[in-house]
């Protein structure tokens, strides 16, 4: 699948390529501000994720599909390997990535996720999100008010209504609702072939101090599929760390950028 993609930095054999992913709901937007400050060392592409913003639809929504349209992507940029960066679902579909084709990526950062598989709490999400009767709404903010009826966070909402747009007179939502409901068994998987041996490569855990997703029960599976993984907590944070404590998230992965380089 021909993935749309946002690019920030010019491409130079000096600098990095990374490949940022981001989570269930989300878009290539959700990374603009980090891809930003990484733009003046790095160069960065931030794609939409099949189902997801401008990206194409479609009825499969697996993380071994995924893995396929990340290696098109590398493959359209003409890239041998790059640095993949993904939080919750991107770092799903990254961890997958690595472990299916070490040898191209260079390194990975995988933002408070686990390879395990989650118990799916989703459904007050989809009942808010198909509840909004678009042929109806007349604002983003009666919008809000009607996701306010089932989901109480704020940040959530202002999270999921970055995907309500309005193309003419009609809103609508760039997310592939009806597929995304029907193969959340696939999304809060994480699938592992017997003959997978573990990705060699440096990597990076970053999880928030207040999210329950990465917790010391999940360390073994980590070391035994990423043997060379290393931890950062960041204090206060909950499942969307970088959004939350960006400057906290920024430094940790300037540092695995910086360490990489050495």
């Amino acid at each position: 699948m021909n993935l749309y993609y946002r690019e920030y930095g010019g491409y130079s054999e000096r600098r990095p390529t990374l490949i940022m992913l981001h989570g269930l709901f989300g878009s290539s937007a959700n990374w603009h501000s980090i891809a930003r400050r990484l733009s003046d060392t790095c160069h960065v592409i931030v794609p939409d994720l099949r189902n997801h913003g401008r990206s194409p639809h479609s009825d499969t929504m697996n993380y071994p599909a995924m893995a396929e349209d990340l290696g098109q992507l590398l493959d359209e940029h003409g890239l041998d390997a790059a640095l993949l960066v993904g939080h919750s679902m991107g770092g799903k579909m990254a961890m997958t990535f690595a472990l299916d084709n070490p040898r191209r990526v260079e390194g990975l950062v995988v933002v408070d996720i686990a390879p395990v598989a989650y118990y799916h709490e989703f459904d007050a999400v989809f009942k808010a999100l198909l509840g909004v009767d678009l042929e109806a709404l007349s604002s983003r903010g009666e919008a809000d008010t009607l996701l306010a009826s089932h989901l109480e966070e704020r940040g959530l909402r202002q999270y999921l209504l970055q995907s309500l747009i309005r193309v003419e007179k009609n809103w609508r939502w760039r997310m592939n609702l009806h597929s995304l409901q029907r193969e959340m068994d696939s999304i809060t998987a994480f699938p592992v072939s017997s003959d997978v041996s573990g990705y060699p490569g440096p990597t990076l855990f970053v999880h928030g101090t207040e999210s329950g997703y990465v917790t010391g029960e999940h360390h073994r599976e980590i070391r035994t599929l990423f043997p060379h993984a290393r931890f950062r907590a960041i204090t206060g944070a909950g499942h969307w760390v970088y959004a939350e404590r960006p400057d906290a998230f920024y430094s940790a992965l300037e540092g695995f950028l910086k360490a990489r380089r050495r």
